[in-house]
């Protein structure tokens, strides 16, 4: 099982995920300090890639999905917007390019699941940032609830897909803790007008979660320097009730 489940849909993507744009606002503040192109990894449909576009900014958006990649190009093929889409695995860049400013929001950061994953990752990311370059990233705080979650099914939510149809979205998670790997099932169950389900589908994902501590050596030993810690993209100091973690880091030595 690879652990690209959960995008097999891109359309259902964009449905589930689109109405958030709080990291678009705070990238937004960033990208207005820098001149050059912005690379945003794990671009997915370009959430938020476009509206950064839209803005007037120089944007390459990097995924390996081809699906996800196909989608955005789709989405942005009749206008003029200032975006590269490049299909590439983000722990083995060959951009050609290097960048003030790289992003990687969506709690992408949560896929690359081993120690080297996250090493390739981050030097990939060093390697395309220019000297004093900025990378900004989010990932899910290591809370107790967050990991500790009952093996049951739970419901989550419930919205109507492109049919019209009420959807509802249940998810069963499994923490391993020597691995720090959560793994997520989630069941969409569709249903008709009278409530009877007429279809079900289950998708698989495994996410990485990292700690505060551990993850300070991780980014030091790579080289860079954490500027900022929040616990939302409303720069909130970060806190023991956290759900997420936002990074905002410096490359610190040539």
């Amino acid at each position: 099982m690879d652990n690209f489940e959960e995008y097999e849909d891109p359309f259902l993507y964009d449905k589930e995920n689109d109405s958030f744009q709080d990291d678009v606002n705070f990238l937004q503040k960033w990208a207005t300090k820098v001149s050059g192109p912005i690379i945003d990894l794990a671009c997915g449909t370009g959430r938020a890639t476009i509206p950064l576009a839209q803005a007037g900014h120089s944007l390459i958006g990097v995924d390996i999905h081809n699906g996800m990649l196909t989608q955005a190009k789709r989405k942005t093929e009749t206008t003029t917007l200032n975006i590269e889409w490049v299909e590439q695995d983000c722990t083995k860049l060959q951009l050609g390019v290097k960048s003030p400013f790289i992003y990687m929001v969506g709690n992408s950061f949560q896929h690359f699941l081993t120690n080297e994953a996250q090493d390739q990752l981050l030097q990939s990311v060093y390697n395309h940032l220019e000297k004093g370059g900025i990378f900004i990233f989010g990932t899910r705080f290591p809370s107790p609830d967050e990991l500790l979650q009952p093996s049951t099914e739970e419901y989550w939510r419930s919205y109507k897909n492109e049919n019209g149809k009420l959807v509802d979205v249940y998810t069963i998670s499994n923490y391993n803790t020597i691995q720090q790997v959560q793994h997520y099932i989630t069941i969409r169950r569709q249903r008709d007008a009278c409530g009877k389900m007429m279809d079900e589908k289950k998708t698989n994902i495994k996410l990485r979660y990292v700690f505060p501590q551990e993850m300070d050596r991780l980014l030091k030993g790579n080289g860079f320097e954490i500027v900022g810690v929040y616990k939302d993209w409303n720069e909130t100091p970060l806190t023991e009730d956290s759900q997420q973690i936002i990074y905002v880091c410096r490359k610190a030595y040539e």
